[in-house]
């Protein structure tokens, strides 16, 4: 068989542009070379060292680790690396290369890399050509890579997303009252511990409001109906409250409106415009009801105390309210007496 004959075969084995040598090259690579043994473990170079010389395995294995979690390469005997070193000049090393057995490399430099080309030029520029395919197959496979790691990444930001998405959605359904979409109990109170980690300044409004005889709408009509009536109960506090206002549905037939206001008259504005509207729409009634009268107690809170204090006094207001037939609003100054005062 003839040199190029079996050249042709060998490239044809190798693949062209991997790493291997063809059985002539390594035999003249080999004659020109040095000849350095290794041992397992052994580190030939780092990552960003520079470097003039190429390595070619005779026996052994050597291990290029490239890091930023890409794919390592394994290379065994025949094959070469750290050529770009011989052929551009203190090249900078891309990976760590290191001997996962014991074995013998063979090491050029300039003076080697000289006369190679002086006993065989149209070897040498084979396997030129063949280390310019290597390199730009290097260059797409990092490529590929690099897109997969971004499109891996896209992923799983668009994960982030739908899980901060899905919580997000969590932390508002455990503040809101499924069935008006208003603050729940829980909902007012993160509400409120938000508002004094900021720091509650001014005063404010707490308009409590109770539906009368609500048990009825649900004996006679139904619990669809009496849902349909607290949604419209609290479609009017909806409808009354400012931007820096919280309606709130407490429980059951129970709904609170927090309100910035400093003066009585402020915070009654919206206990009679609630009154006021459920008996406007009570003249509307049909045989199906469709809202009821309701009862509110009104009264300023103070920033410093907590809701409890808020509760009793607007309570007290409610109670009053209820006391005198309900289908009114009711101001209370002042704390509520204690009981038995």
């Amino acid at each position: 068989m003839t040199r190029n004959v079996r050249d042709r075969n060998d490239q044809e084995a190798s693949g062209g542009g991997n790493a291997a040598l063809s059985s002539c090259e390594f035999d003249l690579f080999a004659a020109v070379g040095r000849e350095r043994p290794v041992r397992t473990g052994e580190r030939l170079f780092r990552r960003g060292d520079t470097g003039e010389v190429m390595y070619v395995i005779s026996h052994g294995r050597v291990e290029l680790d490239f890091g930023n979690d890409l794919a390592t390469k394994q290379l065994g005997p025949q094959e070469f690396f750290g050529e770009l070193g011989l052929l551009i000049g203190e090249h900078t090393r891309s990976a760590d290369a290191v001997a996962t057995s014991n074995g013998t490399l063979v090491e050029l430099g300039e003076d080697e890399f000289q006369q190679l080309v002086a006993r065989d030029p149209h070897l040498v520029a084979q396997f030129l050509r063949r280390s310019i395919t290597r390199v730009v197959l290097n260059e797409q496979s990092l490529i590929r890579q690099l897109r997969r790691r971004n499109q891996d990444l896209e992923t799983a930001l668009d994960n982030l997303y739908a899980t901060t998405h899905q919580l997000n959605q969590t932390e508002e359904l455990i503040r809101t009252d499924e069935l008006t979409g208003l603050y729940n109990r829980r909902g007012l109170t993160l509400h409120l511990q938000e508002c004094r980690r900021l720091g509650m300044k001014e005063a404010m409004g707490l308009v409590l409001v109770d539906c009368d005889r609500f048990k009825q709408v649900n004996d006679d009509h139904g619990h669809l109906i009496g849902d349909r009536v607290l949604q419209n109960i609290a479609g009017i506090l909806r409808s009354v409250a400012g931007p820096d206002d919280v309606p709130c549905r407490l429980g059951g037939d129970e709904f609170c409106l927090l309100v910035s206001a400093q003066r009585r008259e402020d915070v009654m504005r919206y206990a009679e415009f609630v009154v006021a509207t459920t008996r406007n729409l009570l003249l509307l009634q049909q045989a199906v009801p469709t809202i009821c009268p309701v009862s509110v107690g009104a009264c300023l809170v103070e920033p410093e105390q907590d809701w409890n204090d808020w509760y009793a006094r607007a309570d007290a207001a409610l109670y009053e309210a209820k006391r005198l037939g309900g289908n009114r609003a009711f101001w209370i100054d002042g704390l509520p007496p204690l009981p038995g005062g």
